[in-house]
């Protein structure tokens, strides 16, 4: 047999609330770092755009020509970050180099250039990736027009910059409340799981005896809930335990009584010499192994009530009258007149064999008391939702008194030989395991009626 795979409900706890927390973390940065990305472009783009209007404002058209002053506006913007590079041309026609950095390249050839509104692209330069706006503007009269064309252009080093502070200051503090969440979210754990180990330790403590209910103060439902579980099945296995032993102390001392007068019986046959003597000796042995049979018979019949077994849809009906056949000739033995009067189908749920041992139970009963010449009817019906199992014998019956003990064990009201006191506790038992109850009552002018009522199936 593999041995079961033993994990701890502390680890899995764990790792299903702090594994999500962690991923979300890691999804909060990789957002955050894209958010950061989008703003430091929106940034840059805002700079730039400023900065390229802020050059136009230098360019002045002088009479067919432009007049250009960009020391000062060319110094603001070299000033803006000493930490990145900067570049910015002026071309008229756009693309003949004027002033700044000859080597920014032209835009792309399917760029759109809008009168007086900057246009923004990327493109590299010297291997780094850059981000540029440019502005064409018109200028001359309407017999000259011309156009002109200012770039400014941004290396993006800053933008993965403003990104990655952006994200250091986002995610940081929330790698702190993370961790403090993460020991919260320990402590709570091995808070939440101290009543467990209260009922582990209560648990480990037991005897293999000791199964009375398990008591735990100040625990949460859920553990409660295991425990009202765990004390059901202890509640169960005592009563196993104590119907066993139950079982084993009547048998110990039913049967004490015929072993010791069998041997007694073959000790007094081993010391008969008279044929006729041995013979009556050993008619003796016979009869008392007889009933020793039957009280085994009776005391396995009993246990067989006591243990829980599935209740399938039954027939009782058809159940009784096949029972009554099978008594019949033990009936013309006894000279007693055995019937049946009842329904064709009555149905319950029910164990067949239970059932069966029940109904023969109660014949056996009253063939052995009602007495030679008597009557035993079987009936069946229906009566309130309920099936009625009942063997009536017009013999001498029972007093008020001895009716109110006829289901209790070893009981016996006659003397007569051949019974153990156990039928009519078999069939009170049986009755239980099914649902119903059994009844003793006392029939006019003389006799017993013996009656069970088990549900009908629905």
């Amino acid at each position: 047999m593999n041995q079961a795979v033993r994990f701890s409900l502390r680890r899995q706890l764990l790792v299903w609330l702090l594994l999500p927390q962690l991923v979300l973390w890691l999804m909060g940065g990789v957002l955050a770092f894209r958010v950061a990305l989008s703003y430091a472009e929106k940034t840059i783009d805002q700079s730039l755009t400023q900065s390229v209007r802020s050059l136009v404002r230098q360019v002045k058209p002088l009479g067919s020509g432009l007049l250009v002053d960009f020391p000062r506006a060319a110094q603001d913007i070299l000033e803006q970050d000493p930490t990145d590079r900067v570049s910015y041309m002026v071309s008229s026609p756009p693309g003949s180099f004027l002033l700044g950095n000859s080597r920014l390249p032209a835009p792309p050839a399917n760029l759109f250039f809008p009168e007086n509104e900057p246009v923004l692209y990327d493109l590299v330069l010297d291997g780094k990736p850059m981000r540029v706006a440019a502005i064409d503007l018109g200028f001359g009269d309407g017999l000259t027009p011309q156009r002109l064309r200012v770039q400014v252009a941004k290396g993006l080093a800053v933008q993965q910059r403003i990104a990655r502070e952006l994200v250091r200051d986002v995610l940081f503090p929330l790698l702190l409340m993370g961790v403090l969440l993460s020991f919260l979210v320990y402590a709570g754990i091995r808070r939440g799981l101290v009543p467990l180990q209260r009922l582990e330790a209560q648990l480990a403590n037991r005897t293999a005896a000791s199964l009375s209910p398990i008591e735990l103060t100040q625990a949460p439902k859920e553990v409660h809930s295991l425990a009202n579980a765990l004390n059901q099945l202890l509640t169960t296995l005592r009563r196993s335990m104590s119907q066993e032993k139950r079982f084993l102390n009547d048998a110990a001392h039913q049967l004490r009584t015929p072993l010791a007068g069998l041997i007694s019986q073959t000790e007094l046959a081993l010391q008969e010499t008279e044929p006729q003597a041995l013979k009556l000796r050993l008619e003796k042995v016979h009869t008392g192994a007889q009933r020793s049979a039957h009280l085994v018979h009776q005391l396995l019949s009993l246990a067989r009530t006591e243990a829980d077994v599935p209740l399938h849809p039954v027939n009782a009906a058809a159940l009784a009258r096949e029972v009554a056949r099978e008594w019949t000739p033990r009936a013309l033995a006894a000279d007693v007149d055995l019937g049946y009067e009842g329904e064709d189908t009555l149905t319950v749920p029910g164990d067949k064999l239970l059932l069966r041992e029940a109904l023969s139970n109660l014949i056996d009963n009253a063939l052995r008391y009602a007495g030679r010449g008597a009557t035993v009817t079987l009936r069946t019906r229906a009566q309130d939702g309920n099936c009625v199992l009942e063997v009536e014998d017009n013999g001498p019956g029972l007093s008020e008194p001895d009716l109110e003990r006829v289901f209790e064990r070893f009981w016996r009201a006659s003397e007569l030989p051949g019974g153990c006191g156990l039928g009519l506790a078999i069939v009170a038992e049986i009755a239980q395991r099914h649902g119903g109850s059994a009844q003793a009552l006392a029939v006019q002018p003389q006799g017993l009626r013996i009656q069970l009522r088990l549900p009908l199936a629905h």
